[in-house]
């Protein structure tokens, strides 16, 4: 298969392998990143992770990383601006990343103190493309689209490369899938979320909804002008940093818009004094 980039931007390729699947309370203790330029060049960045807490048998028996396999591992912080400069310029892809490895990146970046919008980076989901294409699973999906068989399954770096080489051969045999990387990344994508856990939902005109709780279906906005207090009980309470980074990019904005309005009404009062 020739390798090349179809889009505008570098694509980071990416998978994790964790302690669990709560995205609030594990971590990462494997990470690969794949990121290929527009010109085709090719960087492999693969680390193992000391979570800073004891690796499950459940999830050892899945990837096969054990305690002492990462006992003298970085921890994520000393590697967070490492990370980040791999992928904050770049589309990112994943296989179920929408899901899980993204929204566990995300908050593995924001404990380490950086300041994450990852709004701007493109998302695209292989899985999704592939579940609405062809249903099965990353393995059965490398098979379907090359013919070879995956080796090393749940192996981080063994991941992402099945998963760039499923992506480039989607794109190449399915002619109506968009080669615009915004595109492809709303059609890799089962819904309108805001925050990765879906709590912040937008509606049809880019506004954002509460999801959940006494206040669904009404628009953020609304809800803070209405209940101020509303925000200081999501920043405190223990939901994921990125749904609170939703909260705060609203109420920012709302915040600075209200200083815009009262500086107009003063510059106003002040043109009309005779």
């Amino acid at each position: 298969m020739t390798k090349q980039n179809f889009f505008d931007r570098p694509i980071a390729v990416f998978d994790l392998e964790t302690t669990g699947i709560d995205t609030s309370k594990d971590r990462i203790v494997e990470i690969s990143i794949l990121r290929v330029e527009t010109d085709g060049t090719e960087t492999v960045y693969t680390r193992r992770v000391n979570p800073g807490m004891p690796i499950p048998a459940q999830a050892t028996a899945v990837h096969g990383i054990t305690d002492e396999d990462v006992k003298d591992a970085p921890r994520f912080e000393e590697i967070a601006a490492e990370v980040y400069a791999l992928i904050n310029d770049a589309y990112l892809a994943g296989f179920n990343s929408n899901r899980f490895d993204l929204p566990m990146l995300v908050e593995e970046l924001l404990r380490a103190g950086l300041e994450v919008d990852l709004r701007r980076n493109k998302t695209i989901d292989v899985q999704v493309i592939y579940h609405k294409k062809e249903p099965r699973n990353l393995a059965a999906a490398y098979r379907f689209y090359t013919g070879k068989e995956l080796d090393n399954a749940h192996s981080a770096e063994a991941d992402v490369r099945a998963t760039w080489e499923v992506l480039q051969s989607q794109l190449q045999r399915y002619d109506d899938l968009p080669k615009d990387a915004e595109k492809l990344s709303a059609f890799s994508s089962f819904n309108r979320n805001a925050d990765f856990m879906g709590r912040v939902v937008y509606d049809n005109d880019g506004n954002e909804i509460v999801n959940f709780g006494k206040y669904k279906g009404k628009k953020v906005e609304e809800v803070l002008e209405k209940d101020p207090g509303y925000y200081g009980w999501i920043m405190q309470a223990d939901f994921p940093a990125y749904t609170k980074l939703v909260f705060k990019n609203v109420y920012e904005r709302m915040r600075l818009r209200q200083e815009k309005e009262k500086l107009q009404q003063l510059q106003d009062k002040f043109n009309r004094k005779p």
